[in-house]
Parts: structure tokens; sequence; C-alpha cells
């Protein structure tokens, strides 16, 4: 086997391979700043060793004189003279620089959410942060009562070659034009029976909403403004930032309007929850039940669709990564998280498809415990989770003693672990994602997409653990999980608190992580086709439509085979094709979005969208007793206990209480954070209480009163009516009543 005849083959038979040692080679960055030049001006030769380590063979000697003549060539090329390093380079690699020109910008967040609200001139901003602090009780209303609306705000943040973050764009060091264009496109579309892309669905074919106008003269369903512009710090007012030239057949119907910031940044406010029928068609036909969530010659002003931006630096135009925004219906329990948000069902998608890796290691606080700690924190909108996940509950996923026990993992100064079993039983507790049978006793109890539209049999009646988290709690199981709790550890409640960064990561998070992904029936901000990763250039960017490739004509009916057709409803969007998948108008959807439709197995639950739309919550009544400590205990406990129903308010026939939320979804009660009781492991720190405006609060005084004088002898209807399903409720109800009254 000699060194010096290449043409000579080893016999690794005649001479094994000896292990002698494991060389690791660190990947290297190529492209950061300098590298290529350190590279191209070394002079690398393998006869730089010690004597021991002589190259051997013809082809070493040949290399010899080959690499030195080179190197010499290369040097004399480039001007470098030849030399010696005089100090050694790091080894951690080339000394960061810091890049910063800026090459491209990018909207963030890359889908902002907006909310309506009845208020005409006040409005507050979405979350910035993921744990903004509690607003002030009384804040998301303005002075006369009427509910604000929310404002999504959208930044612009400069980017280097490398993609990194160089600093944001505002009007103060960059020319910046604003275009949103916002349209709603319901009552166009199609009606919304159940989600297209579940297999219940299959055989489903859905028809258009108002089938009666053809395909020809559609335009007059769509309510588009066109787009609007805007530029420069503190703008706002006037008829060029409105969109207000939209209509509904003959009907001008206002989706918002634009404004800017002190700094130029983007403020997109949606309509003020208008929603009627020009020709008065009712609401809703007892004789059709598919005319629920798709009333006929209906509008409302909820709307969404791309803002895009025009960029010069010094007279240099910079391209732009464009963003979208959804105005969606209010957010009634602001500070109450769903137990899957839209952020966590996006991350899911984009993980599937490779844009998003899996993390390669579990952590506790940012992987775990959402998963649990979520279902306390539904307790404030839900009588059944408050009473099994709620303070003083088996499974309260806030006490911190009890969160330590979750937490726990081997050390060197630790027993062997006792808790994988309590882990392994909190696993087993969740429903698997495979199940073949409907199972509401699962957690979470959440209905899923199929329920209320198929079998009462199917699976997907309840919503199941989905495929990252379930990843994440088999590894948290076995115990292959960061134990990285730190109860000392204080979030960032506001985005300056945020490193530069991390600031585009979080817009798009916080944006989403108040929206709710289940169940998609048809859901609160958005629906089902956004899991599709069709709908995406890249994560949380939905793929715009040119206005030169008119959407295709689908047919009279969509179903499963045409929905998913190539450039189809699932891949680019125009304005107004995300909201309208939505119901027709919000309001009914939102009237009705309720829990416990089996009371025969439980009255409040499963639920479907709680953490927006409220079930149950706690009353002003019912707070003031529990703060007051010169109150009996169990008194106190009781009142905490007590839940009254969100929707209390409405009576009448399901059209009744549509009309109803329609004129007055601007009177309910918003779930706002109060200050609870200090150092009493019985009561929480912290209350979410329902806040009501006076006039509210006297009107459901009075059907108080007398729904306890009728409910006795009131037939069950009227009971229902009142939200109250049986005569334990009504018992219930009345002893509250007489107590709060005493």
């Amino acid at each position: 086997m000699p060194l010096d005849e290449s043409t000579v083959e080893w016999s690794e038979t005649a001479s094994p391979p000896i292990h002698v040692a494991d060389l690791i080679l660190h990947q290297q960055n190529i492209r950061s700043r300098g590298q290529a030049e350190y590279g191209e001006n070394l002079s690398w030769n393998i006869w730089r060793v010690t004597a021991d380590h002589t190259p051997q063979g013809s082809i070493a000697v040949a290399r010899r004189e080959v690499y030195a003549a080179s190197s010499q060539l290369r040097r004399d090329v480039n001007g470098v003279p030849v030399g010696e390093p005089e100090q050694s380079k790091r080894g951690d690699g080339p000394i960061p620089c810091v890049d910063d020109i800026i090459v491209k910008a990018a909207i963030h967040p890359g889908i902002g959410i907006a909310r309506i609200g009845d208020g005409k001139t006040e409005f507050f901003i979405g979350p910035e942060v993921t744990e903004p602090a509690p607003e002030r009780p009384g804040f998301y209303r303005d002075s006369a009562g009427a509910l604000k609306r929310q404002a999504a705000r959208f930044r612009i943040y400069g980017l280097n070659a490398a993609g990194q973050i160089v600093r944001e764009l505002t009007a103060n060091n960059a020319n910046i034009k604003w275009t949103a264009h916002l349209a709603n496109k319901k009552a166009q579309w199609y009606q919304f029976q159940a989600a297209l892309d579940i297999p219940d669905a299959v055989n489903m074919s859905v028809p258009r909403r108002n089938p009666d106008i053809p395909f020809s003269g559609r335009w007059v369903l769509a309510i588009d403004p066109g787009p609007r512009t805007i530029s420069g710090a503190s703008t706002s007012g006037g008829p060029e930032h409105a969109f207000d030239s939209g209509k509904f057949k003959d009907t001008v119907v206002p989706l918002g309007e634009i404004q800017t910031d002190e700094a130029g940044r983007l403020l997109v406010l949606g309509g003020t929850g208008q929603s009627a029928s020009p020709s008065g068609a009712p609401v809703y036909n007892s004789a059709d039940p598919n005319s629920f969530n798709n009333a006929n010659d209906w509008y409302d002003d909820t709307s969404d669709g791309p803002i895009t931006a025009e960029v010069t630096i010094q007279g240099r135009p910079i391209p732009v990564d464009p963003a979208w925004v959804v105005v969606a219906p209010p957010n009634y329990a602001p500070d109450i998280i769903g137990w899957r948000t839209m952020y966590d069902l996006l991350v899911d998608v984009y993980t599937a498809t490779g844009w998003i890796p899996v993390p390669e290691h579990v952590s506790f606080s940012a992987h775990v415990l959402p998963v649990l700690k979520r279902l306390s924190n539904l307790q404030w909108v839900n009588k059944g989770f408050a009473a099994m996940f709620g303070a003083g509950g088996p499974m309260n996923f806030e006490d911190p003693a009890f969160i330590e026990k979750l937490a726990y993992t081997e050390g060197p100064n630790k027993p062997r672990d006792p808790y994988r079993e309590l882990r392994q039983t909190l696993l087993n507790a969740f429903r698997p994602r495979n199940t073949a049978v409907s199972e509401p006793r699962t957690w979470p109890w959440i209905y899923g997409d199929a329920f209320g539209s198929f079998s009462a049999n199917s699976p997907l009646n309840d919503l199941a653990l989905p495929d990252l988290q379930a990843y994440f709690l088999r590894q948290w199981v076995d115990g292959k999980f960061i134990s990285d709790r730190d109860p000392a550890a204080k979030p960032p409640q506001t985005l300056d608190q945020v490193p530069l960064a991390g600031r585009p990561a979080m817009l798009d998070q916080a944006a989403l992580h108040f929206c709710l992904a289940d169940a998609f029936h048809p859901g609160c901000e958005m629906t089902w086709p956004v899991r599709h990763s069709s709908m995406y250039t890249a994560p949380f960017r939905l793929r715009p439509r040119p206005a030169s490739d008119p959407e295709p004509n689908y047919g009279n009916n969509l179903n499963a085979q045409n929905v998913e057709q190539v450039n189809g409803p699932l891949y680019a969007q125009s304005p107004g094709d995300i909201t309208r998948w939505m119901a027709l108008p919000w309001q009914g959807d939102t009237a009705f979005c309720r829990s416990g439709y089996d009371p025969e197995y439980d009255p409040y639950l499963p639920m479907f969208w709680a953490a927006r739309v409220p079930n149950q919550v706690l009353t002003e009544q019912d707070y003031q007793i529990v703060i007051d400590t010169t109150l009996p205990l169990q008194t106190r406990i009781a009142a905490l206990n007590h839940r009254e129903q969100w929707l209390r308010s409405l009576t009448g026939s399901v059209s009744q209480q549509m009309i109803q939320m329609i004129a007055e979804f601007g009177k309910m009660g918003v779930v706002e954070a109060r200050p609870g009781v200090m150092g009493d492991p019985l009561f929480p720190e912290v209350l979410y209480v329902e806040t009501l405006t006076q006039e509210r609060f006297e009107a459901l005084r009075v059907h108080a009163a007398r729904l306890m004088v009728e409910a006795p002898t009131a037939p069950e209807s009227r009971a229902r009516q009142a939200g109250w399903e049986s005569e334990e409720q009504l018992a219930e109800f009345r002893s509250v009543r007489v107590r709060h009254r005493s």
C-alpha cells in the first residue's frame, strides 16, 4: 500500500482501518462580513507542519510546489503583501460587524388585526406584545359608553443584505407612502355551512349567497371602495383616507379609514358595526337552516385587504414586503387567551411545510405551560372550565406549587423523577389527533370543525390535540425538556422592551396571539382556508393576487374538489377574500357561539369561542362580594364560583336575538382585569370581571327581577331564551338574586 503510487488500490481486508479519533469540523458562516476576503488572502499549505507530520507521496510533493506558486500569484494579483499574521485570529469566527446598509424592508405585523366598535372617533391600538399590561376598567369604551374600535398599527423595518434588522423606518428617517385596500365580499361569496377541507365535507356542495343575482352582475354585492394612500406623520381625516365609497347594491357602506401616528406608522381602523338589509329581508329564515350565517340581501362592515408601502431613503427606493389587515368583530375578553391561538395554528402550518423548524429543544415555559395554563385562563369566560381549572379547582394550572411539580426534572442533586406519571396522566386527558369517535369528555372541552353540520358521532365534533402541541407534550412526558420556569421573569409589556432584532417577530405573534384558531365553524377572525400553506408566500405573508389575474368563476356551487383547484380560492388573495368566508352578518354568529348545546351532558361544556365571545362571566355584583373580606368566607367562595350567562340580555326567537345583537353589540359586557384578593390562596390576585355600561347594568337588573318573578311558572322556552337551561340553573339564579338583593 504505497503512499506515492495513486494508481495502486489499497486493500482494507489486508489493512483494516483503525479508529483513531473523531474529527469535528464546525460549520462556518461563509457569508459573514469579511469572511470571503479573509479566505481569499490565506496562504494554505499542507507542508506547514512539524517533521513528524511531513506529507508523504508524490502527490503531496507536487502540491507543495503548486500551492506555494498559486498563493504567490494570487497575492500579487490582489496586491496583498506576503506576511505572517502578527496575532492569532479569534477562534469564534470573524469579529461581528454591523452592516447598516438597508437594501430592503418589511411591514410588520405580516397579518394585522383591527376590530370594529360602535365608537365613532375614539379608538385604541391592538396588542403589540403577547403579554401587555391589562388596561384600566372601562378603557375599551369611549366617554359616551360606546365600544372603541381597535386599530391595527403597521411598522416598517429596514434589513441589510443578510436579512438582519437595521432599524425601524419612520417619517423621521425615510419617505414612506402607505397604501391600504379594504373590501367586503361576503354577500358575493358562497355560503358558510362547514369547513370544506375536512373529511366529513367530502360530499358537501354549498351554493352562493344571494343566488338570484347572476354571475355577471354580482359585482354589486362586493363593497369595494378601492385603495387609499397616506403619508407623513400624524395624518388623519379627509375623504381621501376614508373607505367610504364602496356600495352594497345602491347602499353606501363605510368600511373605516386610515391614519398615521406621530412617527408615520400606518393605523387602519375598520367599520362601526353597521349590518343591515336594504330591503328589510329577514336575518334568519327558520324554514331554511342554511340561512343562519348566510342572510341574503344583508351586508356588514367587516373587511380585509393588503397593506403596501413605497419607501425611499435619501432618494433611493427600497423594496418592501407587503402585509395584510383583517377587520374582525370585537374582542369582548381582551386579556383572555384562547387554548389554541391563530399564531399557534400558523406555526403548525409553517413547520409542516419546512418554513419554520421544529424547536430543537422543548421549553417548559414556552411550549408546555401555555398548553396547560390556558385551560385555567378560560375560567373567566366559561363556568365548566372554572369548575375544573379555575381557582380552587382540582387542575388549577396557575397554582405555583402545581406548576413546580410539572416543571420538575432530574438533576445531580435531585432524586429520580417522581412526577412522570402525573405528566403522563395529563397527556392522556387530551383528545388524541387520530381518535375515531366523538368523545366530549377529553380535553380541551372545545367544539371541533364538524360540530353542528355532520354526524353526532364524528370524531371532528371536538377539537383534538394538534400535532406540534402533541409533540411538545410527548417530549415533556418523557422528560426531554428544558425546565426553564422562572417565577420572577417578567415578559415585555411594551414593544420598546423587546430588543430591536426581536420586534418584527413579536409584532407578527402578538397580532395573532389574541385571535382564535378553533373551532372553524366558521370562527371569530379568520377561518379554515388559513391553514393551507398555498395561501402564503412566506410565514405570515398572505399571497396577493395581482389585479391583472382575476379570480376564476367556480360555478354556482363550491365543494371540496373545486375549492382546492390550482389558482383557486386557497391560493392568491384579493381584498375581501379572507373575511368572505365568515358569517353574514357577523353579529348573528356571535350571538349563538355558545356552550353546552347538550345540557343533558353538561350545561356549560363543550364551548365554541369563549375567549373572544364569553359564555359565563363573573359579574360586578359577585366581584364586590368576593373582595369584601367582612363577608363570610363561604359567601365569597360562592360568589367567585357563580357565573352569569354573558348573553342573558338576548331574548326571543333566534331571529329576534340576532337583531338584538346587531342593534346592541356595543352594549355587551367586556371582561376586564380587576384587583383581586392579595395573600389569600383561595382567591386569585387578579379577577376578570364583566364590565357594563350603567344603562345596560340597569336594564339587566330589571330583566333579572322580572325573570325572578316569572321563571318559576314560565315555560321551558322562556327559560332558554333567558339563557338558563334547567330547573337547577333557575333555582341557582333565584337564590343568587335573592342574596344579591338582600
